[in-house]
């Protein structure tokens, strides 16, 4: 997906946007980081009890995009779903001058459809898309029954991602 939003979007925020963007319902445990695996920092949602003393996890509603990501061509990684472990290597293309008629965020482009929430990761997805792929598979009425909805894995549409973009607060 590519999706302009504001710098001084705070992450909880971010968050949101990014849910919207994929398709996912915000149904997980999510968290944003920067740096690498040996010296990460965590933005999330602290939760005392699985607090780590040696790498805390910062309290996003305090940081924004600009914070963790100050200039063009810096990443992050958005992680969500801690069981089924989507990460998403989130690229700032660039920065334009900052614009106050600019509210909302802005769904630019994408391809193809969100895996559904917990189809069991990349793993889960490719099996997913292999048994709907064979009527005669023996899980696939089963598959089509957890899914609930006809399933199409290419389809995305940014008019329906700014739609709801539409719907939050400024």
């Amino acid at each position: 997906r590519r999706v302009l939003v504001r710098g001084d979007m705070k992450l909880d925020r971010l968050h949101d946007v990014i849910q919207i963007a994929m398709g996912w319902t915000n149904r997980h445990l999510h968290q944003f980081i920067t740096g690498s695996r040996g010296s990460a920092t965590f933005y999330g949602r602290p939760d005392p009890e699985f607090a780590d003393p040696d790498n805390p996890t910062l309290n996003e509603k305090r940081f924004t995009l600009a914070h963790i990501a100050p200039a063009a061509k810096s990443k992050f990684i958005y992680e969500y779903d801690f069981g089924d472990g989507w990460e998403h290597e989130i690229v700032v293309e660039t920065i334009l001058p900052p614009d106050s008629a600019f509210k909302r965020p802005m769904c630019l482009a994408g391809a193809n459809a969100c895996p559904p929430e917990d189809c069991g990761g990349m793993g889960g997805y490719y099996s997913m898309l292999e048994i709907l792929a064979n009527p005669k598979h023996p899980e696939y009425h089963e598959m089509k029954e957890w899914l609930g909805r006809e399933f199409d894995a290419k389809e995305f549409s940014t008019e329906d991602v700014n739609s709801f973009f539409k719907r939050l607060k400024a």
